[in-house]
């Protein structure tokens, strides 16, 4: 009996066992439906907990499960569901896609003179106050600190725009009738995805619009932030602070929140609920610094994608951050078409940190540090295993390193700047001097006084230093701002680069802008390191990152939106592309920062951008609805789920083309083609803005190498009555190649503009038999 019944229990353990592991784990899903065609939020509610009750045993269940019903601009929802469910619901009629929802990252003054847009002398009214009072930027990011001064109303501000729609939510620390204003119109946070996946939110964090990270502030008084007067970290880089559109409004939309570790943590699901308040609450403009690591999905099986393709067919402009995973080629993200990717590139400032040794030997390199710092220059060998600077590494049986300044190489290990900072704080040194390949340099504030210098320099105090009987003295002098002296702009190393690993045929990153070494506004209970061990306290705080580049365009655009009220998302990146430049500020070609290299279109797309020129482009290429159709023709998308996504425009045939085109064929206003392997032919066409009606643009080419380039017409004449024009570009191989990518560029100019699109071919011939190549010539 007593061997019946331990069988009997063993028989049951293992099933239960069998049962506990054999269901499926439940996770957080978003389910995309396309186009909201309900109109009615109510209703489109209920048909989601409709939808969503034919996985669940119960309605009940299903609500629970249940997190977010996006129902105002789109249509669709995010649930926790098994993978049973999951694929039961991606089989239901009327639903376009199911995915798992993922945790993106953040992409982390002297600017806005540098790409032009300077004060003046008051003679003048400056463009960046002449318009943006009726535009609204919305700003996705970790929150607000809105007492900052940059927040504060403009003078002579009028009142909110009466299409505003949206509302600043009461939360933790965050009193709307005290912290909202005409500056600061909306304020709403999303936390249920951080949730789900972190559980419930810890201190110091703040349960509301407020933000305790730093990253919102900084990048919302980039884009849009008051002009401010005598605004500095610890007296460096003094100077008025602004954003590139001071006038316009500040709509906050917090998705992005602090983890135990303090890194931030934005979820899909949360993100995707913001862009469903945007888009109803009347924002224009939408600054997005996040973004996944690589690899790439397909573009419906991310929040960024779905989200920025509704506001596209809204008129709602949408940028994005090009990410940080530089300088590897292919790692570029945010690459929809729909969208503007934003690189980041220096400006001509540095902050120039004398270090003498001995007064023997003097190396100026780059840092933060507003006092004289003073010690004995020390090898990590004294205080790390093998000299190298980790805090695993750190021999506890060694003396501290107090008084000491170490001098740490990255190759060393390797070692990440984090890392090393890290170690010497634990071994308690003064300070760090950190060598890196000068490519790579970008001063950062610090927990520990840091000084970076190039190997160059790090090998001159490695040798004096080992040459010396004793320990060194050394002498770190005061940080000193130096304006003007360095060529810029150059590519930052940090800046992801193309091609697109997802769409080849659609030149990304866009454009660049400033992005290293930005000064901006901070909240004023967070350190500027974000370390618990940091009580520095400040209003303003230097970050670099194309998080710092992409609200540089999104102020811009806000601008060129204000100025030109009908334009669209299209229009308005098209104006920021063909008027980027490539030169630095000694007439120089860009350079690209990990590298020495000269910088090509997968460094900086266009290039930098110039916003007084791109105010008044002089032509415009328009995206239309027929090519985002046949870019989503391209992607597998059939016409029934096109007719789910795409607002009904009147005349336009959403059917996929008999005749397969190439994404080369859509209206973008650069030239991309990843695959030439014999003559091709692509339209484009363009729209006349400028202010003569009656005039007429001629080309110029620059051909990539092994590339024959023919246009037709030469000449493009507009009038009253013929705003547009197409114009046919014809390409033809003329080398043996493969995967080798060549760069030009085509040139339309009236005398007053030039309209320049770079030209980016990969010619793949070697395959073909030269006879295949010259009968193809032949017959062109």
């Amino acid at each position: 009996m007593a061997a019946y019944i331990q069988c009997f229990w063993g028989l049951f353990l293992s099933l239960s066992l069998y049962f506990i592991h054999s269901t499926p784990t439940p996770h957080v899903y978003i389910v995309y439906l396309g186009l909201n065609h309900n109109q009615d939020p109510t209703l489109t509610s209920k048909y989601h907990h409709k939808l969503l009750s034919n996985v669940f045993a119960s309605e009940e269940d299903a609500k629970q499960s249940m997190l977010y019903s996006y129902k105002h601009s789109f249509s669709g929802f995010s649930a926790k569901l098994n993978s049973t469910q999951a694929t039961a619901l991606a089989k239901m009629e009327g639903v376009i896609s199911v995915f798992r929802s993922k945790t993106l990252q953040l992409h982390t003054t002297r600017s806005w003179d540098f790409v032009g847009f300077t004060l003046g002398n008051n003679k003048v009214t400056p463009l960046q106050l002449a318009f943006g009072d009726d535009i609204v930027v919305g700003m996705f990011d970790t929150g607000i600190w809105p007492e900052s001064e940059s927040f504060s109303e403009e003078p002579r501000m009028k009142p909110i725009p009466s299409t505003w729609r949206g509302e600043c939510v009461k939360g933790d620390r965050f009193d709307p009738k005290t912290n909202c204003n005409r500056k600061l119109i909306g304020a709403r946070y999303y936390l249920k995805g951080f949730e789900e996946e972190n559980g419930p939110l810890r201190n110091p964090e703040y349960q509301s619009s407020r933000d305790f990270l730093g990253h919102g502030t900084h990048t919302a008084s980039t884009a849009v932030g008051s002009i401010v007067k005598n605004a500095s970290f610890f007296g460096l880089g003094l100077g008025t602070a602004r954003g590139g559109a001071p006038r316009a409004r500040l709509a906050v939309y917090k998705i992005c929140w602090a983890n135990e570790e303090f890194n931030s943590v934005c979820s899909e699901i949360d993100i995707l609920a913001a862009f469903d308040d945007a888009l109803h609450d009347g924002v224009h403009i939408i600054s997005a610094s996040f973004g996944p690591r690589p690899p790439m999905l397909p573009l419906f099986e991310t929040s960024a994608g779905i989200g920025s393709f509704h506001a596209m067919q809204l008129g709602i402009t949408v940028a994005f951050s090009a990410g940080n995973e530089g300088p590897d080629p292919s790692l570029v993200t945010n690459v929809a078409p729909w969208s503007i990717s934003v690189a980041a590139s220096s400006v001509d400032r540095m902050f120039r940190t004398q270090i003498l040794v001995d007064s023997s030997l003097s190396i100026m390199g780059e840092s933060f540090l507003p006092t004289e710092i003073k010690g004995k220059l020390a090898d990590p060998s004294m205080y790390f295993e093998h000299g190298v600077c980790n805090s695993d590494n750190y021999m506890n049986e060694s003396k501290p390193a107090v008084g000491k300044v170490v001098v740490c190489f990255s190759t060393d290990g390797p070692t990440l700047i984090d890392h090393a900072v890290a170690a010497v704080k634990t071994a308690n040194a003064l300070g760090l001097i950190f060598v890196e390949p000068m490519t790579r340099q970008t001063a950062d504030v610090e927990i520990v006084p840091t000084v970076y210098v190039n190997f160059e320099q790090g090998t001159q105090i490695k040798n004096y230093l080992y040459e010396s009987p004793s320990l060194p003295r050394v002498r770190i002098m005061p940080t000193k701002t130096i304006i003007g002296k360095s060529p810029a702009p150059t590519v930052a190393d940090f800046s992801s680069r193309g091609p697109s690993s997802l769409t080849p045929d659609i030149l990304k990153p866009d454009v660049t802008a400033p992005g290293v070494s930005i000064l901006a506004a901070w909240p004023h209970d967070t350190s500027p390191t974000l370390s618990p061990s940091d009580d520095r306290r400040v209003r303003w705080n230097f970050q670099s990152g194309t998080s710092m580049s992409c609200p540089h365009v999104s102020g811009v655009a806000a601008l060129i939106k204000s100025a030109h009220p009908r334009w669209s998302p299209s229009a308005i990146r098209s104006a920021l592309i063909t008027t980027a430049y490539t030169r630095d500020t000694t007439s120089d070609s860009i350079l690209a920062g990990g590298s020495m290299k000269v910088a090509d279109p997968f460094d900086i797309g266009a290039g930098h951008i110039n916003p007084l020129k791109a105010l008044d482009p002089g032509l415009v290429y328009e995206m239309k609805t027929s090519d985002y159709i046949l870019f989503l023709c391209n992607i597998g998308y059939t016409q029934e789920n096109i007719h789910k996504m795409v607002l009904p425009c009147p005349g336009v045939d959403i059917s996929c083309p008999k005749v397969p085109k190439s994404n080369t064929n859509i209206n973008y206003p650069s030239i991309t083609v990843s695959n030439l392997k014999s003559t091709m032919t692509i339209k484009r066409t363009v729209r006349n803005v400028g202010h003569k009606k009656n005039t007429i643009y001629f080309a110029s080419i620059v051909k990539p190498d092994g590339v024959e380039v023919f246009i037709w017409p030469r000449a493009l004449i507009f009038s009253w009555f013929n705003e547009e024009n197409s114009y046919y570009v014809t390409l033809k191989p003329l080398k043996k190649s493969q995967g080798r990518y060549d760069f030009g560029e085509i040139v339309w100019s009236d005398g007053c503009h030039k309209v320049r699109s770079p030209l980016v071919v990969c010619v793949n011939t070697t395959d073909d038999s030269s006879d295949s190549i010259a009968r193809t010539s032949s017959s062109i």
